[in-house]
Formats: C-alpha cells, sequence, structure tokens
C-alpha cells in the first residue's frame, strides 16, 4: 500500500539533491543521477538533504494530544468545511492535493474522502508527524521535508495545496500549483479557544492576522473568497488538556497546566472561530 501511494506521486516530486524527476523501486525513491532515498518502515520518505534543518516541528506528545482531540471531532466542522472548500475551489474536481504541515494528516483525509479519485500527498518537517500521516488516507503518501528550503517538488504538479494552522512559503506554494490552481488556508479568528487564552497563559492570535496572511501572500496569490466557520464546543478537562498542548501554546506554562485546569466548569463551553481563505496564484 506504501509504495501505490508514493508511486502515484513520485513524479511530482523532485530530487531535492539535483532537481530531477524522482521514480520508485524496491522500497526507494531514486533519480536519474542515482540519488536514492529509502521509504521509512512507518511508510514515508524522508527529502531532507544537507545540514540539519532549524525547524523542529511537532513533538510526537504534541501530536499524540491533537490526534486524540480530532478523534474526538472537536473540530470535525472545520474538517467538513475544509472538504467542501477544497471539492468546490476549482471548476472540476481537484486530482491532486497538497498538505502543507499536514501533522496528523487530519485535514488532508478529510479532503481525500470527499473526493474519490484525488491523490493526497502530507508534508511535514516532523519526524512524528510524518510517520502519522503515512497511516492518514489509503490515498494519501507521507514526505518529510522543510517547505522553508524548497519544496522536493515538480513546478506546476498540484491542483490545491492547503495549510491549516501552518507556516505558509508562499513563492514556493505558488511554484508548485498547477494552472488554475488554488491554495487554501485555515487560520484562527482572535475569538479561537479565546476562553481558555487568559486562564491557562495561552498564546493569543493576533487581531490583525488575516491581513498579515493577505499581505504575506500578495504578489503571488489573489483571495476569492473566504470563510469563517464558528461554533461552540463543550469540551472536558481531558479535552482542554489536550487542545493545549497539541499547538503553539504546548510549551508556555506546562508545569502549571493541571493546576490551571483544575478550577476550570468540567466540561466548559469554549468557542471553535477559524476563517478558511481561498487564493488563485496570480
Amino acid at each position: 500500500m506504501v509504495e501505490l501511494q508514493l508511486a502515484a506521486i513520485a513524479p511530482m516530486l523532485a530530487c531535492p539533491e539535483c532537481g530531477d524527476i524522482l521514480a520508485i523501486r524496491d522500497r526507494s525513491l531514486f533519480c536519474a543521477q542515482r540519488h536514492n532515498f529509502d521509504i521509512a518502515r512507518q511508510g514515508y520518505v524522508s527529502l531532507l538533504t544537507g545540514a540539519a534543518t532549524k525547524m523542529s516541528g511537532d513533538t510526537a506528545a504534541m501530536l499524540d494530544a491533537r490526534a486524540a482531540f480530532q478523534d474526538a471531532r472537536h473540530f470535525a466542522p472545520i474538517a467538513d468545511a475544509v472538504a467542501t472548500t477544497v471539492g468546490s475551489a476549482r471548476q472540476s474536481p481537484p486530482r491532486s492535493i497538497l498538505e502543507i504541515g499536514a501533522g496528523t494528516g487530519y485535514y488532508l483525509a478529510a479532503a481525500l474522502d470527499a473526493i474519490g479519485e484525488a491523490t493526497g500527498t502530507a508534508l511535514d518537517v516532523s519526524k512524528p508527524a510524518a510517520r502519522r500521516a503515512a497511516r492518514a488516507h489509503p490515498r494519501a503518501a507521507s514526505i518529510l521535508a522543510d517547505a522553508w528550503r524548497g519544496l522536493p517538488i515538480r513546478s506546476g504538479q498540484f491542483d490545491v495545496v492547503l495549510s491549516v494552522f501552518a507556516p505558509r512559503n508562499a513563492e514556493e506554494i505558488a511554484r508548485i500549483l498547477a494552472p488554475g490552481g488554488r491554495f487554501v488556508v485555515v487560520t484562527p479568528t482572535p475569538r479561537h479557544l479565546s476562553e481558555l487564552i487568559e486562564p491557562l497563559s495561552m498564546i493569543s492570535v493576533d487581531a490583525t492576522k488575516q491581513d498579515r496572511l493577505a499581505e504575506t501572500l500578495s504578489g503571488h496569490f489573489t483571495e476569492l473568497d473566504h470563510t469563517l466557520i464558528e461554533y461552540p464546543m463543550s469540551l472536558t478537562h481531558a479535552d482542554i488538556s489536550n487542545v493545549v498542548a497539541m499547538g503553539p501554546s504546548a510549551h508556555h506554562a506546562a508545569d502549571t497546566r493541571a493546576t490551571r485546569i483544575a478550577p476550570l466548569p468540567d466540561p466548559m463551553p469554549i468557542t471553535a472561530s477559524v476563517t478558511i481563505s481561498t487564493y488563485r496564484k496570480d
């Protein structure tokens, strides 16, 4: 199954050493220049080369917390909205979808479930994430790579690129999108998890985040649409611990987190609030 997933996307990939097209053979990817990249037993392939990357990515503990929270379906309305947006981003259904900073591959899997013929690629700089994403969906392959070094992907290959709560390299994403391709971005609003920010010393969302996103993408993309997804969640103390531990606040006041959570209502009403934006490349 792993070889079939990687074989489906191998022609879209580029050798990180020389830029040549890749092919698959004997549980490895290789190029005509004989650069070789073994498929890990967990099902992903590493296309990280050279000196160690400065990007650390999510830890195994963060991904465990994220998987538990996602499995409880608290973010299912977001995943459903992402799948709908990806499916309608183009005039025809996308055939190839890449998720940047894919983590567990949760949102990519939701999109693939909704679009029966598409192939998916999960890309992340975290090895624990690459391991998890390799099991995310039967039609998804998992790549370990650093998007800020340059994506190991040939130009013009993907119909849709997806970024959910993840950093974005606008120039590289524009390069790898096919003609007519779309970039779908999910960002939190200042109301997202707002009830937890003060009691748990979480990192707050900048009120100008959406404006800064548009500025970052300007020159490469034009915004076509954006949709607010906002709804109440009822979170237990375990859910609250997971939602804090899975994101950028995971390392903030971690030693006092349990003490801070203890006096909160159980369950507690918490707001989920994100913006889903669709862009076309200029």
